[in-house]
């Protein structure tokens, strides 16, 4: 999962001088570990829902949940991180975050029960939120423009990819062989190494104070948990349900109320005005849909392995190795694809693959061997959500105007996370909703998450009809745009 740094956050790194700890080397290697986990502990759970189902005996909507909780916790809190370390210091938001995010590691690994482990799953995800931007951000106070900064964002894109990778792997073994309770309770030496190398190797940074828009962080929260619930109650507890009217209600009152507050504080968390601008539009719609589509798959995927093909879950992580190996790995060729193509040609090819992946993994044949019925789709998938993330940054980016890429980006990123929250509700509901027994649907789900990756490539197509008011637009037919380097990777 990409995290951005807040727009003040880079603004600050670009600028300030380097405070800089008596080893850079060993400061990154702690900053980069600490983005590891965070985008370990976002792949690591998904091979592991089926254990943890049958472990704390939860429904299917309670299961969605676990996953659900993290992400609207993220989404919501992901920009106020970034004002936070501006505001507070980066080092102690850094620390604070790292914090919460081990003790709800901790809560996570006891949980008895299913209300507890989506408690700390959300405060695992507030403690992402805060740490992960304070961490970028940092890195780009200590390595100055130029090609030593280059070369820390090489690393930090690296250890993103491996985590995702480790994620897979380990989420299957740990399952199996120690217990589900694992999953969690890997984080906490790691995060305890982490906390200690960047207590020796990174100074103090000075709080720069100001303001920050808590309230609107609070009710764009509220409004993604409160939709995401009423999608999920609609289809279990029904569409005129007391509780799902409520959450429905709750939420739409949470986003009307954090649309009020962002027209009228000095320092909204988002910029109403700037979410107007047509290149800039199309690229959250491009996402969100995108978004919606990833967190479903690899959210269903290792449900519709273990429970309908009889996998385990060390197979299930190693059979899906080629999707995190090929997500990385567009990664890193998506520069050399848009130079070829032309990015918008190269997005639109993207999506089409991932449509195309996730139809044929919806219509695949149970009884066929792997490598016959999944390893297909399989890496159509991976292509497509490994290239299509960065070039829908990439262009939102190009579109700005000189001193907004941070606030760009992190307005793309968070638009992902907010897809995804959402997003997976919704399948969650239509797996449920469709349903003939008390096992989800994974065939609609999979459709489902098809239809939505498919209204991202129609999406996609009105892109070259609208270049960005400010700032250069991206030539269809040119090399891919600079700034490739700074791209955060899954």
């Amino acid at each position: 999962m990409p995290v951005p740094t807040s727009h003040a956050s880079q603004a600050a790194a670009a600028t300030s001088p380097a405070r800089r700890p008596t080893c850079r080397g060993l400061a990154l290697a702690g900053l980069a570990t600490a983005q590891f986990m965070v985008i370990l502990d976002s792949s690591i759970v998904n091979v592991a829902l089926p254990s943890i189902r049958r472990g704390l005996d939860l429904t299917p909507a309670q299961l969605s949940w676990v996953v659900d909780g993290y992400l609207v916790a993220f989404a919501g809190l992901l920009l106020l991180g970034g004002r936070l370390a501006d505001v507070f210091g980066r080092r102690a938001v850094l620390l604070g975050g790292l914090a919460a995010f081990t003790a709800a590691s901790a809560v996570c690994a006891l949980a008895p029960n299913g209300p507890v482990l989506v408690g700390a799953r959300i405060a695992q995800g507030a403690g992402g939120a805060v740490m992960a931007p304070a961490a970028l951000s940092i890195v780009m106070t200590l390595f100055p423009d130029g090609p030593a900064r280059s070369r820390a964002l090489g690393v930090w894109g690296g250890v993103s990819g491996a985590g995702g990778i480790a994620g897979v792997l380990l989420g299957g073994i740990l399952s199996q062989t120690l217990g589900w309770p694992w999953i969690f309770v890997i984080n906490v030496p790691v995060a305890l190494a982490v906390g200690a190398v960047v207590l020796a190797a990174v100074r103090p940074f000075p709080a720069a104070g100001g303001t920050f828009d808590i309230a609107g962080a609070v009710t764009v929260t509220l409004a993604m948990a409160g939709l995401a619930l009423g999608v999920v109650e609609g289809s279990d507890a029904g569409w005129t349900a007391a509780v799902t009217l409520t959450a429905l209600a709750s939420g739409i009152a949470a986003l009307a109320a954090f649309v009020a507050l962002e027209r009228r504080v000095a320092r909204p968390l988002v910029p109403l005005p700037v979410l107007t601008r047509p290149r800039l539009a199309i690229a959250n719609a491009i996402m969100l849909m995108l978004g919606a589509a990833a967190a479903g798959v690899f959210y269903f995927l290792p449900q519709y392995q273990q429970n309908v093909l009889g996998m385990s879950p060390m197979t299930t992580s190693l059979t899906q190795l080629p999707i995190a190996l090929t997500v990385t790995a567009g990664g890193l060729l998506a520069p050399r694809i848009a130079a070829a193509l032309g990015i918008r040609i190269a997005l639109t090819t993207a999506l089409a693959w991932l449509v195309a992946g996730l139809a044929w993994l919806a219509r695949a044949d149970p009884h066929a061997h792997f490598l016959d019925g999944l390893l297909g789709p399989f890496l159509l998938i991976g292509a497509g959500i490994g290239t299509a993330f960065v070039y829908i940054t990439s262009l939102a980016v190009a579109g700005s105007a000189p001193g907004e890429a941070g606030l760009v980006s992190g307005l793309v990123n968070t638009a992902r996370q907010m897809g995804g929250a959402v997003g997976l509700a919704a399948l969650v509901a239509l797996a449920t909703g469709t349903a003939p027994g008390h096992q989800p649907n994974l065939t609609a789900a999979f459709l489902g998450a098809s239809v939505l990756a498919a209204l991202a490539l129609l999406l996609s197509l009105t892109a070259a009809l609208h270049r960005g008011e400010t700032g250069t637009s991206v030539p269809s037919h040119e090399r891919a745009p600079r700034g490739w380097a700074v791209t955060p990777r899954r």
